[in-house]
């Protein structure tokens, strides 16, 4: 199957970057490589632009799309949270630009295989490094029925959390639940005939809650915005694509603790805490898809961008 992925914001969220000041730029999710693309298209003589993606279909497609960049591109097999100890290793001690898709990519969701749709009956696996690490088997079948409420609930914000998780830890009594289409009829049983009222799929949050589980995408998301801010040069700016609130949320709030300054009570008359802003906001509300790209690309709907500059 040909890697097709079809990059969301592409052009605003690399207009953001402003990578034709040059410098040295990091696509940290770079998927089939079309942002790390068209970052390199717009970068002076002399750049860089560091392409990482811990998927390994991802990393073949990027390698080969980027070839024609030559030493100007580098990609690399790893996780967006290692990115200090590749830089690191890179010898680059600050850098000019991050941008940071926290989508799922479209091959990923189209790969019946991978099991990160509830369109398509296939394994449970939803791994994006398919190398390592529990599977969405090993979450549905192997915690426990509370705990499974809990991922579905926190992460999927799904009011019939328990509801799903009972009906779960009653099937698996009986069988192992294997499949992505096990899971979902589960899902519709606990919907019962809501499950048809509606044009959103009724087992969208809780694949999305255990996806999230499954890959730990929410555990260190507020810790790498901020060492991501640390590793920038002055100027240089985070752009961060999100695309449901609860990973909206974190990167407003850790934006907010960069820009904010002073921290004393309003009834002090002067400042006796010394804080001064770190960063200033590129936008100051989270960009969106236009009409025309939600049409070609109904994915991107969700899609919101945000970008800090640091001080």
């Amino acid at each position: 199957m040909e890697f097709k992925h079809v990059s969301v914001l592409l052009r605003e969220s690399v207009d953001a970057l402003l990578p034709e000041r040059g410098g040295v730029f990091v696509d940290c999710t770079a998927g089939g490589g079309g942002h790390s693309e068209e970052i390199l298209k717009r970068l002076p003589p002399h750049s860089k632009l560091i392409s990482l993606d811990r998927d390994d279909r991802a990393i073949e497609r990027c390698r080969e799309r980027l070839a024609p960049y030559g030493a100007a591109s580098t990609v690399i097999k790893t996780n967006y949270s290692e990115l200090a100890q590749v830089l690191d290793a890179l010898e680059i001690e600050a850098i000019n630009g991050i941008l940071w898709d926290l989508g799922v990519s479209s091959v990923q969701l189209d790969e019946a295989e991978r099991g990160f749709s509830y369109s398509c009956d296939a394994p449970l696996d939803m791994r994006m490094d398919r190398s390592s690490g529990k599977s969405a088997y090993d979450v549905v079948n192997g915690y426990t029925e509370a705990e499974l409420a809990d991922v579905i609930f926190r992460y999927g914000e799904e009011k019939l959390s328990r509801k799903i998780a009972r009906i779960i830890a009653e099937k698996r009594k009986i069988k192992p639940i294997e499949t992505t289409g096990e899971l979902v009829e589960i899902i519709k049983k606990a919907y019962g005939k809501r499950a048809y009222a509606s044009d959103k799929h009724p087992a969208k949050r809780t694949f999305q809650a255990i996806r999230i589980e499954v890959n730990g995408e929410l555990e260190i998301l507020g810790k790498a915005v901020e060492a991501f801010f640390e590793r920038l040069r002055p100027g240089g700016r985070l752009a961060v694509i999100t695309f449901h609130s609860l990973e909206d949320r974190i990167v407003k709030n850790e934006f907010k603790k960069f820009i904010t300054g002073c921290t004393c009570p309003p009834n002090f008359p002067v400042c006796v805490c010394g804080g001064k802003a770190r960063g200033r906001l590129v936008n100051r509300k989270a960009e969106t898809a236009d009409a025309c790209e939600t049409e070609a690309n109904p994915r991107s709907k969700c899609a919101k961008l945000r970008c800090i500059e640091k001080i």
